[in-house]
């Protein structure tokens, strides 16, 4: 073979910067094209607060005319809990509602999204859990505005309910707070679990199928093991009396 002229070696390089840009094409005559991928699609953001006209400002119940409950969990603790009680949750067909402490949500930030693509309630339990009614205005307003800030920013929403925390019911401050935050409602219960103290699961289903009827908000939580333990035997329990565990924006719808 004779000596490569630079005409040859000009040839042999455009070639060479051919099949490169064509990421191995088979012929280097080939013409590449630039790929555009569209962008990942935004998640939709999940449902927020509705004001509810003829109904009070702090909630209880619902309708007592309809076969329907809401079991409402304060989100919170061991997220191994959490899931375990939506997987017993979903396995049944039930829904329910998640109270999510903001601290809780920067500790395990997916679990916003888990609870919304189950077709769950989400809503606000303030930042840190503290007894939000006993605080100054500003450290109150600061926890409720904190845990709307978080959930806005995983899921494109402030969450559908506000709960004070460490507290049935808000204090009328407490109350203006979560209004002026866009909340119109605060969420409460009319059946109470008692399932922080631990009592055993027996006495957690007994506690709340005891007192359950139509249109009741019971309050449980996430992250104790007599509640998972205890859920299914309530929602068999409930399913055999006729009455639906739905998300509490179902119950008053």
């Amino acid at each position: 073979m004779g000596r490569m002229t630079t005409t040859d070696r000009r040839t042999v390089l455009r070639v060479s910067a051919g099949l490169v840009f064509t990421a191995g094409c088979a012929t280097s005559g080939a013409v590449a094209h630039p790929v555009h991928s569209s962008p990942p699609a935004e998640p939709t953001p999940a449902p927020g607060p509705r004001r509810l006209p003829g109904l009070p400002a702090q909630l209880t119940h619902g309708p007592r005319t309809h076969s329907r409950v809401a079991l409402t969990f304060h989100g919170n603790g061991d997220p191994a809990t959490a899931h375990a009680l939506l997987r017993e949750a979903e396995r049944a067909g039930a829904r329910i509602t998640v109270l999510a402490v903001g601290t809780w949500l920067d500790e395990h930030p997916g679990i916003a999204r888990r609870i919304l693509d189950g077709g769950h309630d989400l809503g606000n339990h303030t930042l840190h859990h503290l007894g939000v009614n006993d605080m100054s205005e500003a450290d109150a307003r600061a926890e409720i505005d904190g845990c709307a800030e978080r959930l806005r920013r995983l899921t494109g929403s402030i969450g559908s309910w506000f709960r004070p925390s460490r507290a049935a019911r808000a204090t009328p401050l407490v109350e203006r707070l979560a209004r002026d935050a866009g909340y119109p409602h605060v969420l409460s219960y009319d059946v109470d679990s008692l399932d922080f103290t631990s009592p055993g699961a027996p006495a957690v289903t007994r506690k709340v199928l005891g007192e359950i009827r139509n249109g009741s908000v019971v309050s449980l939580h996430f992250g104790y093991v007599d509640t998972v333990a205890a859920l299914p035997a309530v929602l068999e329990e409930l399913d055999r009396r006729g009455l639906a565990a739905v998300t509490t924006t179902e119950l008053f719808s």
